[in-house]
């Protein structure tokens, strides 16, 4: 995954309307995502990448920062029960990195919630929405279905001053696993605190 290929072209400020209602309902569901990803199945979470890169114009302008300003850069994807269902990115200027957001750096198989919502100084903005494509040269999505859809959103996280921009994508599987028979749908709001997560993965 690269700037380019985790940003869609556009960003909205509201779910689409072709979307189902379980697709809104989880879109824009506030609080931890990774706490109602568990009432979905066994949770695990894989660092696919993490280094620092220069920043596009798109993702500037939705995070408040120059283009070319060099940020910290971390990808992931979460497996439920075994089959991919969310990759995420973020990232935070470079200097936040090491100040503000230091605690980003030290996760490793961790999710972000182990940092974002036990600080009451940390703000949240609201939800924006897009939607990419599966396939093309560099394949970044852990689905191997070409052209299929992937819905994503992404919010800042603001910590004395420094912004944190977290996207998270929901693959073609994660439908699948969501429209189980006796799958738990989310909850009203997923909690803001207790988003422990096991010291390591088996």
């Amino acid at each position: 995954m690269t700037p380019d290929t985790a940003s869609p072209r556009h960003w909205r400020n509201d779910t689409a309307p072709r979307l189902s209602e379980l697709q809104k309902t989880w879109l824009a569901q506030p609080g931890a995502l990774t706490a109602g990803l568990r009432r979905l199945g066994e949770v695990r979470l894989f660092v696919r990448r993490e280094t620092v890169l220069a920043i596009t114009p798109s993702w500037a302008r939705e995070a408040g920062l120059r283009a070319g300003d060099a940020v910290w850069w971390r990808e992931i994807l979460m497996t439920i029960d075994g089959c991919p269902g969310v990759q995420a990115c973020s990232f935070t200027p470079w200097r936040a990195s090491l100040g503000a957001w230091k605690a980003m750096r030290g996760l490793g198989q961790r999710p972000l919630a182990d940092i974002l919502y036990q600080d009451a100084r940390i703000e949240r903005s609201a939800f924006r929405f897009g939607r990419l494509r599966a396939g093309g040269p560099s394949q970044p999505w852990a689905t191997h279905i070409d052209n299929a859809p992937i819905e994503a959103r992404h919010s800042v996280f603001t910590r004395l001053g420094s912004p944190l921009l977290v996207a998270e994508y929901f693959l073609p599987t994660f439908w699948v696993l969501a429209n189980r028979p006796g799958a738990k749908g989310p909850r009203r709001r997923f909690p803001r605190y207790g988003c422990e997560w096991p010291a390591r993965l088996a």
